[in-house]
């Protein structure tokens, strides 16, 4: 049996997990089978870099100031990236299940985050920490294309991004997230969507209302 970490305001529990747990991963393969594939023998070596962790809802994953050691993949849950600027936390992407989070620059250069990493809901995550993750592009050379499409995406997210601050309204960025996103609208407080879009909770409050005459 392996064991996870459950984390709670009063310490670690340890929690017994079966051997078996690659449902947990179905979603990663599912995912880079479009353009990689691993054989038995690499789905298990890839596994094994992997620990399960259970996390309670505003656990912090990375910190401002502190360098970011473990990515994560999101099994069920969602995970807050925000920035603090005097005193104002600034929402800078949510990541819901299937998606790889972290403090990307801190934990690929192993410097000091100018961000934070805080879970939204009660979290199970697969973790792997930086060296695990260098020493598996060895054992596993398949990696480095994983790695170069999840990067890929994460440029593509960053370009919509950009692009939608620039061309978009506040009124088209929040038409667009709700037709992309509108579950979040039920899962995430309504001051984080705004700091996420840019504007104030009281001018999205606006825009709903006028949406919804």
């Amino acid at each position: 049996m392996k064991s996870i970490i459950y984390f709670t305001n009063i310490g670690c529990i340890p929690i017994l997990l079966p051997t078996n747990f690659r449902f947990m991963f179905e979603t990663i393969y599912s995912y880079i089978k479009t353009f990689v594939s691993f054989t038995e023998n690499e789905k298990q070596i890839f596994e094994d870099a992997f620990s399960f962790r259970q996390l309670p809802k505003k656990t912090r994953l990375a910190e401002e100031g502190k360098i970011a050691k473990e990515l994560y993949y999101i099994v069920k849950g969602l995970v807050r990236l925000y920035y603090t600027k005097n005193g104002e936390e600034i929402t800078g992407y949510i990541f819901r299940e299937g998606l790889f989070a972290s403090s990307y620059e801190s934990f690929l250069r192993q410097v000091p985050s100018i961000q934070t990493l805080e879970a939204l809901e009660d979290c199970d995550l697969l973790v792997i920490n930086y060296k695990t993750l260098e020493k598996l592009y060895n054992d596993l050379p398949k990696m480095h294309i994983v790695a170069r499409k999840v990067a890929e995406q994460r440029f593509i997210n960053a370009q919509a991004m950009l692009s939608s601050f620039i061309l978009e309204s506040p009124e088209e960025r929040y038409r667009k997230f709700e037709e992309q996103h509108g579950d979040l609208l039920l899962r995430v407080p309504h001051h984080i969507i705004a700091s996420y879009l840019g504007i104030t909770p009281v001018s999205m409050s606006r825009i709903r209302k006028r949406l919804m005459e």
